[in-house]
């Protein structure tokens, strides 16, 4: 968003000098519109309601004998002190939704494994899926029941390297876990790797409306445009065929 802001500038500048001070004005104002609608609330307000209400309400899941739960890595951070690198503030309701789970399965008598896929794409020297790893494990989760895939750097590729290890442990359920903003992007990408998997939100965002600009709206619309903007990715790599061919996935 704010990169789309300067740019709006930038061309207002541009035509201003090309034409002499006139039609400049008009990116100045379509950008202060854009700065308004983002910071105050409306912009974000209309952009997350498309991309999370599918998913505002947590299915009913309905466990089988084997489960797997996919839970979707969202950076690490550094703590600068002691050098430990622990997950980031975004990932802790994630893990909370994926420990719920797994408890619900384990209760249910069935057997349960997570899978956490997260490379690392911040260079902190661990990968997400190993810090969450050791969360879940003090969490109360079996060492023996957590898969980890620690290479992938982005969305498509968790999807990708997830998908030979869920032919490996053959599951008959897939619940995929991650933030209701990214679910859909992060649902096309897991379809598109032949993986049917049950989408289970955790955290769920929402705009502060408001008279007086706000960071966090802009931080928001900065989210659901990266999600828009990776999903008309998705389609138009698959038009130009750059995007590797659609795969098929099944449990036995």
């Amino acid at each position: 968003m704010l990169l789309l802001l300067f740019l709006l500038c930038v061309l207002g500048y541009a035509v201003s000098r090309f034409r002499r001070g006139r039609g400049g004005w008009v990116f100045y104002g379509l950008a202060f519109v854009l700065f308004v609608a983002s910071a105050c609330g409306p912009l974000p307000a209309w952009l997350l309601t498309h991309l999370e209400a599918p998913y505002a309400t947590r299915p009913s899941v309905s466990w089988t004998p084997r489960n797997a739960i996919v839970i979707l890595g969202v950076g690490t951070s550094r703590v600068i002190a002691t050098g430990q690198v622990n997950p980031t503030l975004f990932a802790g309701v994630r893990l909370a939704e994926g420990y719920i789970l797994y408890r619900q399965c384990k209760q249910s008598g069935n057997d349960c494994k997570v899978i956490v896929s997260g490379g690392d794409p911040f260079r902190n020297g661990v990968a997400e899926a190993a810090a969450y790893g050791e969360v879940l494990q003090g969490m109360g989760v079996d060492r023996s029941d957590i898969l980890l895939e620690t290479r992938s750097m982005n969305t498509w590729q968790n999807a990708q390297f997830v998908q030979p290890m869920l032919k490996a442990y053959a599951p008959q359920r897939v619940v995929l876990v991650t933030s209701a903003v990214h679910m859909r992007r992060a649902q096309k990408y897991f379809e598109h790797f032949g993986i049917d998997a049950l989408p289970v939100r955790a955290d769920y965002a929402d705009a502060r409306l408001s008279w007086f600009p706000n960071g966090w709206n802009v931080a928001l619309t900065e989210a659901a445009l990266h999600e828009y903007v990776g999903v008309l990715t998705y389609h138009m790599y698959n038009a130009f065929g750059w995007n590797a061919p659609p795969s098929r996935y099944g449990a036995p």
